[in-house]
């Protein structure tokens, strides 16, 4: 996969680019780009298949129903759980700045180091434990809440 311009490197670009140019600058940066390509589906849909991983195995490892797993990735249905997207996240082995974009594209406020659930979450993803059950028992013992299951509220 190619590496994602930031927005400021994009901006920085755009700096430098004449009008007439612009369908050059979008052909040069279009992995970059946000549009219907890169939505959140398509996003870690692309992601599971780069880590090598079915969405059968991301569904189960993240503890999500398959047959729902399947609507949120369609885009059939949404969630309004930011733990539900951080279980799929964790079990597709994503990085911490792939489910920072994830989360972002979704619509969801991404993780954040100042927020002392978000920190030890930021650890799990960079350090991989090993299951949700595992994430799950790290953030009880340190006194924060447990991911939700999938279908509770927040």
């Amino acid at each position: 996969m190619m590496k994602e311009k930031s927005t400021t490197e994009l901006f920085n670009i755009l700096g430098s680019t004449h009008p007439d140019d612009y369908q050059i600058f979008l052909q040069n940066n279009q992995d970059s780009m946000s549009s219907k390509n890169t939505s959140f589906y398509n996003y870690i849909k692309d992601l599971i298949a780069h880590n090598q991983l079915t969405l059968q195995r991301v569904f189960l490892d993240a503890d999500i129903p398959e047959r729902y797993g399947y609507k949120l990735l369609s885009g059939e249905k949404h969630t309004s759980q930011r733990d539900t997207i951080i279980r799929i996240c964790y079990a597709a082995k994503l990085t911490v700045d792939e489910t920072q974009r994830a989360l972002k594209k979704y619509g969801m406020r991404e993780l954040y180091a100042k927020d002392t659930r978000d920190a030890l979450l930021i650890l799990m993803f960079q350090n991989r434990p090993g299951r949700i059950s595992d994430i799950n028992r790290m953030l009880k013992e340190n006194a924060q809440e447990e991911l939700r299951p999938c279908g509770t509220t927040e």
